[in-house]
This record gives C-alpha cells, structure tokens and sequence, in this order.
C-alpha cells in the first residue's frame, strides 16, 4: 500500500540520498523561454516613451510591459464576465 510520506519524512529521505548518486535520475536541463519581440510604430513608440518619462519610469519597456498587462487583465475579466452573462 502507497503511504502518503510528510514533508519531515520526505526531507529525511532526501538528506540520507544526497551524497548517492545512484538515487537520483539524470539531471534536467532546462532552457529560458525568450522574450518576445513587439514592434510598433515610430510615433507611437515616442508617445510610449514621453509617458513613461511623465509617470516617471525610466524604462519604457518595462513601463510599456506594465500597461499591456494591465489591458489584458481588464480584457480577461471584460471576457469572462460576459460569458458568465451569456451562460445565465
């Protein structure tokens, strides 16, 4: 029978396995998913740029990252809410 082990015994088990390197499994290398490109045009970039500098962020692509995400979450409730009406 599989007996659900607590985080204390799990760890115990860990710590006497750490220095047997037949107890472990291959190691798994994994990569960073790169970070997508987005162009835009020129003068809309320059708008971006004046009101990253008049909400006084140095960075127009993490300012720029901040508005798209917060587009999407207000999309994302926009959506879901609608489907919520559309259901009922």
């Amino acid at each position: 029978m599989n007996k659900k082990l607590s985080q204390e015994e799990i760890d115990k088990i860990v710590v006497a396995q750490a220095n047997d390197d037949s107890a472990w499994e291959k190691p798994i290398y994994v990569r960073r998913k790169k970070s997508a490109s987005l162009s835009i045009p020129a003068e809309l970039a320059a708008r971006a740029a004046f009101l990253a500098r008049l909400h006084r962020q140095t960075n127009t692509d993490q300012w720029l990252a901040h508005i798209i995400q917060e587009r999407v979450e207000l999309e994302e409730a926009a959506f879901s809410r609608v489907k919520r009406e559309l259901t009922t």
